[in-house]
């Protein structure tokens, strides 16, 4: 018995060790990742004529070089933002269905197929959408000008099909399959008490779900939520395809036009210059930054939870 603890004791400390070591691993990756870039970033951004975070401008290669990430960010935000506002509800809808409406053979292979969607390269969505979407957007972006016109961010003279809107239906398309299959894993560790026990009182399905698996699920819907959104905003060539790039900000997000941080890596890093990748590589910076802060914000949220789960 003393030697089958002692073994036990032994085993508990090497896993204790292995767990810190591999979480502080991460944590000196990320550290070298930031240094790295901040590294590679400092001799452009010294250079660098015009106001970094707000210039709209992207010139590096320009004598002096003027260069700024105001456009990059605001196509970054909205497209991912509107893609989370389109993709949420819609996977949700996915999750709640086979977890708890359809019958268990077809929720089986539903599950199946939504597993297999978050799998797909996003190469193929950034094809899909360019060849099959694009085409048809010019319709739906006039029809939305029309109806919601009234709205500035569906206004403007010119909606188009390259549009950020598009993007952000492109990036929708691309992360529901992501928050719809971890949803329903958290939907369906509702502990099942709570379940029969809302049924036997006689509330509805709907009624149980609302009053048992939501509240329950909330915290795993926000971690969801935010791992699609950090997909979106790092996604690189499905939006670099579908994007037309055109200088400025423009708030009418149904015209043509736009840009994002990975986007606007991919296209120019090839042929940019030593100044050109220092600048590049400090807008990806700004994006690091960007993502870790919305993973944190979204840690906060689940943390808040626990005491409920």
């Amino acid at each position: 018995m003393g030697g089958a603890v002692g073994t036990g004791r032994a085993g508990d400390r090497i896993f204790a060790a292995a767990a810190r070591g591999s979480g502080i691993l991460v944590l000196a990756i990320m550290a070298a990742i930031a240094v790295f870039l901040i590294w590679k970033a400092i001799p452009a951004l010294q250079k660098n004529e015009a106001n970094f975070l707000t210039s709209e401008d992207w010139n590096p290669n320009a004598v002096p070089p003027q260069f700024g990430i105001a456009q990059l960010a605001f196509g970054t935000l909205m497209s991912s933002l509107l893609a989370l506002l389109m993709a949420t509800p819609v996977a949700i809808g996915i999750a709640l269905f086979i977890a708890f409406y359809s019958p268990r053979r077809l929720a089986n292979g539903l599950g199946y197929v939504v597993d297999l969607l978050a799998a797909v390269p996003s190469i193929v969505y950034g094809l899909w959408g360019l060849l099959v979407l694009v085409p048809h957007m010019e319709g739906v972006s006039k029809l939305l000008n029309a109806t919601f016109g009234w709205i500035p961010v569906f206004g403007g003279d010119n909606p188009g099909k390259s549009s950020i809107f598009t993007a952000g239906v492109v990036l929708a398309i691309m992360i529901l399959p992501i928050i719809s299959s971890i949803s329903r894993e958290v939907f369906l560790q509702v502990p099942r008490a709570h379940v029969e026990a809302a049924l036997a009182l006689g509330a509805t399905r709907w009624e149980m779900i609302r009053m048992s698996v939501l509240p329950y699920g909330r915290s795993g819907m926000v971690g969801a939520s935010m791992l699609g959104l950090g997909r979106a905003m790092g996604e690189t060539i499905a939006v670099a395809l579908v994007l037309t790039y055109v200088p400025g900000i423009n708030w009418h997000l149904l015209e043509n036009g736009g840009s994002t941080f990975a986007a606007n890596i991919a296209k120019n890093f090839g042929e940019a210059g030593e100044i050109g990748r220092g600048a590049l590589i400090a807008s990806g910076l700004v994006l690091f930054v960007i993502t870790l802060v919305v993973n944190m914000a979204a840690r906060a949220v689940v943390a808040r939870r626990k005491e409920f789960v």
